[in-house]
């Protein structure tokens, strides 16, 4: 014997509408309704922004004038050297130590004289 599958009987079928509850459709409105306010009120940012900028631009001095007289200078000067950070550097180099062996820092001994010497 075969058995004849029949299909369930659809039980009570409930329609939704496509908007969803009332409290789902509010909260949607309120989120929207709060997105075009800060939307308008970053705009009005924006605007205030930009015209207190042009004003300011339109009220300044186009070139400014310098105050004090130029001055001429014989010579260029360092003008580190004369805050005193850094010490004068002559213009002339001083000569070389005569003697090349001389241990100037102290922490490394000189090359030896024999050149690719064996190690001890």
């Amino acid at each position: 014997m075969s058995a004849a599958v029949t299909p369930a009987a659809p039980a009570e079928q409930v329609y939704v509408a496509l908007g969803g509850t009332r409290a789902e459709r509010f909260q949607r409105l309120q989120i929207g309704g709060f997105g075009i306010l800060a939307m308008i009120l970053l705009i009005g940012l924006a605007d205030i922004v930009i015209t207190r900028a042009q004003e300011t631009e339109a009220n300044s001095v186009p070139e400014a004038a310098p105050t004090v007289a130029a001055s001429e200078t014989s010579a260029p000067s360092d003008p580190l050297a004369d805050a005193g950070v850094v010490p004068d550097v002559p213009a002339t180099p001083t000569p070389a130590a005569a003697d090349p062996s001389a241990n100037k820092t102290g922490d490394v001994p000189p090359p030896s004289s024999v050149p690719n010497a064996p190690l001890q």
